[in-house]
């Protein structure tokens, strides 16, 4: 759906209870009869030339977000932020920061997954292994943030893991230690949801599978569903794609995509429970479960115009259209679009 098109119809709906939109008529936007889309469309471009629509995104335009020379800028972006530690920053320094900046495991993880992606080069790729070696911590088999700083996690271990896959580091040294490591401290589904992703880029599983198994259907409310209010199409895709990754087929596979997709939010995103807003990381889980579930957004286009209002004057992408780049967002933004581009 052209971008003018979304910005005039969400100015003439009323929300209900629930992900849908309907519109004065009490049509559902998706069904909308055409005559009186037509109507709408023919509104929209009145507005337009009246100067009333609201400016486009801060990329310049959704297509311009796709070129290979805008591709090429973000991989730029992504680069300059290793440092000769091998380890990448979260995101560029401030001048006004009083503290230097310093790589993190899990920046580097999304940086070099990113690339990937991107279809860009590590600038070091041997001084970036030994960056994610010297994170790991072999007496416990988890990764702390910073080399021999801190403590591991559940979560940086989980990157960790990624890291290791995408570098093509010795999975002797890392796997097996890794996963007891995630064995015995994975508690709760946001340690048992990241735990799997990291486990499946090693194809290996885990001696609880089968009692995360039961801690991930427990997210199911006996509809079906899962989440509330504005935040259910996150809820959904994040126990989805953890049920998936655990072998679970979805009895309510129909039904988990009709709330995916109905959760698509104005501006063509995804966000939290409580939040008027679209983010990347939430559009990233939602469209992670879709993929994994052969399936495809309601407005793919409008997707495309949301990651390209996250796009930053640098070349890399925020979390949410204003907002300063990271490489974590950066990531979620060309994952993203490596889905929207596959056929």
């Amino acid at each position: 759906m052209p971008e003018i098109v979304r910005r005039v119809q969400a100015s003439f709906c009323l929300a209900r209870p629930g992900p849908r939109y309907y519109n004065l008529w009490r049509h559902p936007i998706s069904e909308e009869p055409t005559m009186k889309r037509f109507c709408t469309i023919a509104l929209g471009a009145a507005v337009c030339l009246a100067g009333r629509i609201l400016p486009t995104d801060p990329a310049g335009a959704t297509a311009a977000a796709q070129t290979p020379a805008a591709r090429k800028s973000t991989i730029a972006y992504v680069r300059s932020l290793q440092t000769k530690d091998g380890g990448f920053l979260p995101a560029r320094p401030t001048p006004t920061s009083s503290q230097a900046p310093r790589p993190t495991l899990r920046a580097t993880s999304s940086a070099v997954r990113a690339l990937k992606y991107l279809g860009g080069e590590i600038p070091d790729r041997e001084a970036c292994a030994r960056f994610v070696a010297a994170c790991f911590d072999s007496k416990s088999g988890g990764f702390r943030d910073q080399p021999k700083a801190g403590t591991p996690d559940v979560f940086t271990t989980a990157v960790g893991l990624m890291a290791v896959s995408e570098l093509g580091l010795p999975g002797e040294t890392y796997h097996a230690p890794a996963v007891k490591y995630l064995a015995e401290n994975a508690q709760g589904f946001d340690d048992i949801r990241i735990a799997v992703a990291g486990l499946e880029r090693i194809n290996r599983k885990s001696p609880r599978a089968a009692e995360w198994a039961k801690t991930v259907q427990q997210q199911w409310h006996p509809d079906g569903t899962a989440g509330k209010g504005n935040g259910i199409a996150r809820a959904i895709g994040s126990v989805a794609v953890a049920a998936l990754r655990l072998g679970d087929k979805l009895k309510n596979r129909a039904q988990v995509l009709e709330a995916l997709r109905d959760g698509q939010r104005n501006n063509g995103g995804w966000g939290k429970e409580g939040t008027p807003g679209s983010d990347l990381e939430t559009t990233y889980r939602v469209m992670r479960a879709l993929v994994m579930l052969n399936g495809r957004p309601t407005d793919a286009e409008g997707v495309r115009s949301f990651v390209a209002k996250c796009r930053n004057e640098d070349h890399g992408y925020g979390p949410a259209p204003g907002a300063p780049s990271t490489v974590g967002a950066t990531y979620y933004a060309s994952i993203v679009l490596h889905w929207l581009d596959r056929k």
